[in-house]
């Protein structure tokens, strides 16, 4: 068959499918290496059929982002080291608005979203800005329908959940809006809520848990938010103490760090409708403040310094007491504390 002759090759001699599944098999932290190689690769490396070709084989690589606050907003992306079997630093990412508090981070997909934010100078804007983790971009999406900081979100089937915060105006004091990432736009809609002080909110079971507290008595109590028919319903208000508390959702499950005495990790039991302790981690591993995030059946205790204790989730089951750990000491001097962790698997 002859080729069409303004036809560029992945590589010289070789049909594109079998270009395709060599160059997947190159180790996620060269990806930014293919990028410069060509126009083809890079807009390779960007495809969905780039992504498509790495998960079906297995050669998929799931980093983490620890986004931490200390002189302005800045992103540690952590990888497994294969040769030592610990994580390191790969690189270090400044967003566009690395200068502003009350600044909302979510992910989705491969991409990270900032969303909103404040300063002593500027009120409460409506900028979103995003990065891309297979380009190693940042661009600007629309922005939202609603200026907002210091605010709730959440990420759920492939949308974002905005709502609350500081600088709203008479008009949407209650709004809730809603990102699409497929089309880059929003919707906005009011509250459904009784109540509109959302203090947390958790994707759990295809729907939103909402933690509120009560303006009257400072209690917490919670709800439930159904995406499909945008209707909420109150539910068990014991699941409310993970207000303040770092959780992680791993197969179904939802676990919580209880840090006020002692470091705890609980798990929510959706039987008897309460938490219970799977076990102690030490305090001579744990840098508390803490981050939790999860990468298969293992959740990672992300502390300060970006210190990070491990625990499988599977083997923590089977035992009582202090939880059987991995953990590594600080990746870096600084006493840095981790607001959020997520996970992009590429």
């Amino acid at each position: 068959m002859e080729l069409d002759p303004g036809h560029t090759p992945l590589i010289h001699g070789l049909p594109d499918e079998i270009a395709l599944i060599c160059l997947a098999r190159v180790p996620r932290r060269y990806h930014n290496i293919l990028r410069h190689v060509s126009k083809r690769w890079r807009a390779l490396l960007c495809s969905e059929e780039w992504h498509l070709c790495r998960k079906r084989n297995n050669l998929d690589e799931s980093w983490i982002y620890v986004i931490c606050r200390e002189a302005g907003i800045k992103c540690y992306v952590l990888a497994p080291d294969p040769s030592s079997r610990c994580f390191r630093i790969m690189h270090i990412i400044e967003p566009p608005c690395s200068g502003r508090k009350g600044v909302t981070i979510e992910a989705i997909d491969k991409r990270l979203f900032l969303l909103g934010g404040c300063n002593c100078v500027h009120d409460a804007t409506d900028e979103v800005y995003c990065y891309d983790a297979s380009s190693n971009r940042w661009s600007a999406a629309a922005p939202m329908p609603t200026a907002r900081c210091y605010f709730v979100s959440a990420s759920l089937n492939e949308k974002l959940y905005v709502t609350g915060g500081y600088g709203l105006t008479d008009k949407s004091p209650n709004s809730w809006d809603i990102y699409d990432p497929a089309t880059d736009s929003w919707c906005a809609h009011k509250n459904p809520m009784l109540t509109p002080d959302i203090v947390k909110f958790v994707a759990l079971d295809e729907e939103l848990v909402t933690i509120h507290r009560a303006a009257w008595n400072r209690m917490y109590f919670a709800g439930i938010y159904d995406p499909l028919d945008r209707t909420w319903r109150g539910t068990e208000n014991e699941i409310a103490l993970c207000c303040s508390s770092p959780t992680v959702v791993v197969d179904g499950t939802l676990y919580m760090l209880e840090q006020s005495m002692g470091t705890k990790l609980m798990r929510w039991q959706k039987d008897t409708k309460e938490w219970a302790m799977l076990g102690r981690l030490s305090d001579k591993v744990t840098r508390p403040p803490c981050a939790l995030v999860a990468i298969g059946r293992k959740i990672h205790v992300i502390g300060r310094g970006l210190s990070i204790v491990t625990v499988d989730v599977d083997t923590a089951a089977r035992v009582d007491g202090f939880l059987v750990t991995t953990s590594i000491g600080p990746l870096v001097e600084e006493d840095l504390t981790p607001e959020r962790c997520m996970v992009i698997t590429i």
